[in-house]
């Protein structure tokens, strides 16, 4: 379970850096902050997985 979990959050990750590029290429700063939310969600995510995994062991 914990790859899968690690996936999404990558991929919410890279959702989130192509959404604040396109609000960057398009002027809209609403979409530019939405796109760097979504991103720093993801990295949020993926820290607690790396501290999940400490624990494991």
């Amino acid at each position: 379970m914990g790859a899968v979990d690690k996936a999404k959050n990558k991929a919410e990750e890279l959702a989130g850096k192509a959404k604040e590029k396109v609000g960057q290429a398009t002027g809209d700063k609403d979409t530019e902050a939405e796109g760097h939310k979504d991103q720093a969600k993801g990295n949020l995510k993926q820290a607690g997985e790396k501290v999940k995994d400490a624990f494991k062991d």
